[in-house]
């Protein structure tokens, strides 16, 4: 009987703060050593592969200008990810420092691995989900002080916000920063260019994403809170509802569920959050290297003739569907119909006319690395035009294409994709450096409100085990479906939704607290990049 333990006694072991754990000290000068070093390589390495990048396509400039606009707009980019190692990546290794599973400088060097990992093994679909909400303008007009303009305004009110929520100590969401900041610098470009402001934003995509950071902060609460229960009935070892001790850490076999769980979150993290900062450097690199950047170097010169012969047949078939008479802008009449979303008469005919384009750029060069410079920009941008557009008319339940059509425009979506929606190994590795950079300096902060802040009593070894088990699954099923999601809200829900279970009771100022930043993020980053966007727009 004595291993026996019933739900009501591990509540009753609940330890109250007063007696909860004291962080190590801040003094150690490892981490600084680890951090610069890193920091170091990471930066010769990036800067090594972008020259090298830039020296295999040719690419020249006439001033230093464009190089410097680069430089600024990669470092805010890779800012922006190291503010966010602030909140997201802390998450991840806050149980495991917390319960004294991991030394800080183990936990947050572990976590920095499988974020790594996480990155390099993503698909990049949330990436380019989230570039699907920027304004048309930006994605096409490579390289204009616009396009400049709109990349600092939504990194640096981002950054900020970001900022700003950390040092507040609150787990806010860099996810709902990010798009609130592109939804501020849309409506404001739509509007400073005589445009309805509905029409600066992708409102489809953003719906999309909208509901996934909605309901996975519900999943989050819901599932840990069930799992906990589950574990109370299945696992009947009482030291695994215990919280830690001032010194010493959990057994063995609940050290490795906690580090278990903390890889896999760290893991998912980076595959999903990762991808944000990949998508603004890629963003950024197209507009300032279009040359190098546009079109991905990778696909093989075997490749082409499918995608010729895909172009063509598109083509083809779209104008025996529509009017056999293309209209005179087709570019035009394409990225109007993506910014407002209303398909008239014309744009099947430019969609076809847009096909055939590519199709005889594709034939004359036969090979992306073959094609002059000059015209690696306008091809990219067709290419662009036409796999949006596509997406955009699979959508449209009110048009009803050919089964042989629609099949054809797919597998030609997939290749254009192909062509363009690429990311660089260099760029992921970045990425994942100014993560884990991130993480060893702000993991402070989030660690103590997550260990202590949300629940009455301290947090316990089952309650971290699932709130971390239930983030790295949600995490990883939003990856699959493309869709960015808050490790955050997910975590630091799960933990709530615990201690509910739990009967520990929950502290409401914090979690109003949590609420309010989460409420405020979203339109905040979207007021504050909206006016930057004005501010350096008039100057």
């Amino acid at each position: 009987m004595s291993d026996y333990v019933t739900p009501q006694t591990l509540h009753v072991a609940a330890t109250p703060l007063s007696s909860a754990i004291k962080l190590p000290a801040k003094n150690s000068k490892k981490p600084l050593f680890l951090f610069g070093t890193v920091l170091l390589a990471g930066i010769l390495f990036a800067a090594t592969q972008l020259l090298g990048d830039i020296q295999q396509t040719g690419a020249t400039f006439s001033s230093s200008l464009p190089l410097i606009l680069l430089g600024f707009a990669l470092l805010a980019a890779l800012g922006f990810e190291f503010v966010n190692g602030f909140h997201d990546t802390a998450n991840a290794v806050a149980t495991v420092i917390y319960t004294r599973s991991l030394s800080p400088t183990v936990a947050v060097v572990w976590s920095g691995i499988f974020n790594f990992l996480g990155v390099l093994c993503s698909s990049g679909a949330v990436a380019f989900g989230i570039i699907s909400l920027l304004p048309i303008e930006l994605i096409m007009q490579s390289g204009s002080s616009e396009s400049y303009v709109m990349i600092y305004s939504l990194l640096f009110s981002a950054i900020i916000w970001n900022l700003a929520t950390w040092w507040l100590g609150l787990p806010a969401s860099s996810s709902h920063t990010l798009i609130g900041s592109i939804i501020g610098v849309g409506i404001a470009n739509a509007v400073m260019h005589g445009r309805s402001a509905m029409s600066g934003v992708n409102w489809g995509q953003a719906l999309n994403i909208g509901n996934a950071l909605i309901l996975s902060p519900i999943v989050g609460f819901v599932c840990a809170a069930l799992l906990l229960l589950l574990m109370k009935r299945v696992v009947k070892k009482p030291e695994l509802y215990g919280t830690s001790k001032h010194e010493g850490a959990p057994p063995m076999w609940i050290r490795g569920l906690m580090i278990l769980s903390c890889t896999g979150v760290s893991f998912a993290h980076g595959s999903n959050d990762g991808q944000k900062g990949m998508g603004l450097m890629m963003l950024i690199l197209v507009a300032a290297l279009p040359v190098t950047y546009s079109l991905s170097r990778s696909v093989p010169q075997s490749d082409i003739p499918h995608l010729v012969t895909l172009a063509e047949n598109s083509q083809t078939q779209l104008l025996q569907y529509g009017a056999a008479t293309a209209p005179a802008q087709p570019d035009d009449v394409l990225a109007t119909y993506l910014r407002t979303g209303q398909r008239d008469a014309n744009v099947v005919p430019a969609l076809a006319q847009v096909s055939g384009n590519i199709s005889t750029t594709l034939k004359q060069f036969g090979a992306l690395q073959a094609i002059p410079a000059e015209q690696k920009p306008a091809l990219r941008n067709e290419m662009y035009l036409a796999a949006e557009t596509i997406k955009r008319l699979q959508a449209d339940r009110s048009l009803i294409l050919p089964s042989a059509t629609q099949q054809n425009l797919q597998a030609l979506k997939t290749g254009l994709n192909g062509a363009t929606q690429f990311i660089p190994t260099w760029v992921k590795v970045a990425v994942a450096i100014a993560l884990g950079l991130g993480t060893m300096v702000g993991w402070r902060r989030i660690v103590t409100t997550l260990g202590e802040k949300i629940g009455k009593s301290q947090l316990n070894y089952a309650q971290g085990i699932s709130a971390q088990m239930v983030a790295m699954c949600t995490i990883g099923a939003a990856d699959a479906f493309g869709l960015p999601v808050s490790t955050t809200h997910v975590l630091s829900s799960g933990i709530a939704g615990t201690m509910a279970a739990n009967r520990s009771g929950l502290q409401f100022g914090t979690l109003r607290n949590m609420v309010l930043a989460w409420v405020l993020t979203l339109p905040a980053a979207a007021l504050l990049s909206a006016t930057l966007y004005w501010m350096m727009t008039s100057l």
